[in-house]
């Protein structure tokens, strides 16, 4: 006879949905570098396979209900594959002489994406330069580094203040500006160099520029290439006047390790570039690799609970090939292909939605990982990331509200936010059967 299952392991933990922690200004991607051309049909996605992907990445009901995009601001003369086209293509002949201006409507078809993602809600389009255009540069090319020349400094603020105007007469307000891009690398590509200090010289004369301008956009710094490498531009920034009252929003990525500390400021801080490493297609949810859906579920938890972020901005959206993308487009073909990765993301994105905040949790099973959130409209959202390999029940204690019809959403191996019928209220208490290795989703209306 065989020996009944193990009981399923349980732990006790604490919700206080009257106590507000970070505000949650959305979840994010980006089609920079051609790729939104690439979704448009540059290699033959049909309009009706576009709109299934545009679903998946925009729709709160089909999708993921993303709600920020960013942008590439171009520093190329040219618009192949893989390079982002200027505004500003030919030295005018120096710092003070008239610019002329390009604009084609188009922006590597960022243009149309911004336009369809403003008809499925998203309000929040964060713009971002890599680099300056070559002739600005200490060395007079946009990839491999360098530095703006100082006296190109009112130049350049202009040049950024004139994409924003360009991308607003198309019926899209860039809300949120960004002048550099991974400050701290130096890349074969689009890449250009700010020291923290050089970075506080430029906000004073960026942050002036836009506030004269009448656009209605916050600017952003610094993407630095690592969260912990941020955290020595925001201490300058928050260390000159000038340069703090410039800055509504700190952004950092995280790609030289996690976002292992809080960013010392009290302005909202975006965790604004991140995909994981990998040299092929990955679409499992759990496999070590590092790069499949339970480690882009982690990465989420961990940035919004230690990082404090307020936005979680993954990198690609859809790519080619190899893409540590959330989807992968033909190449060339009418065909694409979700990963987990995507489905981890869908499951935080679609259910916090931009204006929530996190609030505390008391959590007593380390193999655990949860967050909570309360949604201006009166929901509240638990995920949690069981990371052992057997299954768990969870109690809450409930502070702040009760649920009698809450609603369980599992994310794993087998599942993509499936419904579940895995939780059960009495009062203000919750349970919860979570499988190993899942994030599970819970909401209360």
């Amino acid at each position: 006879m065989a020996a009944p299952a193990p009981a399923p392991e349980r732990s006790g933990s604490a919700i206080d949905f009257r106590t507000a922690l970070q505000p949650i200004d959305g979840f994010g991607f980006s089609m920079a570098f051609q790729r939104a051309d690439l979704l448009h049909g540059a290699r033959g996605l049909s309009p009706a396979k576009q709109r299934e992907v545009l679903d998946l990445l925009l729709s709160k009901d089909k999708g993921a209900g993303l709600s920020i995009l960013r942008l590439g601001i171009g520093s190329s003369t040219d618009k192949v594959y893989d390079h982002m086209p200027t505004i500003l293509p030919a030295d005018p002949g120096g710092p003070d002489a008239t610019p002329k201006y390009v604009w084609d409507g188009w922006d590597g078809g960022q243009v149309w994406l911004a336009k369809e993602a403003k008809s499925y809600g998203v309000k929040r389009f964060y713009a971002d330069a890599w680099s300056a255009p070559a002739f600005m540069k200490t060395n007079g090319s946009e990839n491999n580094g360098g530095e703006l020349r100082p006296e190109w400094r009112q130049a350049y603020a202009n040049y950024l203040v004139q994409y924003a105007k360009f991308y607003r007469q198309e019926g899209i307000g860039i809300t949120d500006l960004g002048f550099t891009n991974e400050p701290d690398w130096t890349a074969t590509y689009a890449s250009m160099r700010f020291t923290p200090q050089q970075a506080v010289d430029f906000l004073k004369v960026l942050g002036p520029t836009v506030r004269a301008s009448g656009l209605k956009t916050g600017l952003v710094c610094c993407d630095a290439a690592g969260w912990d490498r941020q955290v020595a531009y925001t201490e300058a920034i928050e260390a000159d006047p000038a340069a703090a009252k410039s800055v509504r929003t700190v952004t950092g990525h995280r790609y030289s390790g996690p976002t292992g500390v809080p960013q010392p400021t009290d302005k909202p801080v975006w965790m604004s570039e991140w995909s994981p490493d990998g040299a092929t297609w990955n679409e499992n949810w759990d496999d070590g690799t590092g790069y499949d859906g339970l480690a882009v579920a982690a990465d989420i938890q961990n940035t919004l609970t230690v990082g404090n972020a307020s936005a979680y901005v993954y990198w690609t959206g859809a790519s080619l090939g190899a893409t540590r993308g959330l989807i992968q487009l033909a190449n060339p073909g009418d065909d694409y292909r979700v990963s987990k990765r995507y489905w981890a993301l869908a499951a935080f994105s679609r259910f916090i939605r931009p204006g929530a905040v996190r609030v505390p949790v008391t959590n007593a099973d380390p193999a655990l990982q949860i967050t909570a959130f309360r949604n201006t409209d009166g929901s509240r959202v638990i995920e949690i990331l069981n990371t052992a390999t057997t299954e768990s029940s969870a109690e809450f204690s409930l502070r702040g509200g009760h649920d009698r019809h809450p609603d369980g959403y599992v994310t794993d191996g087998t599942r993509s936010i499936t419904p579940a019928d895995i939780v059960s209220t009495h009062g203000t208490a919750l349970t919860a059967t979570l499988a190993p290795r899942a994030l599970t989703t819970i909401v209360l209306d």
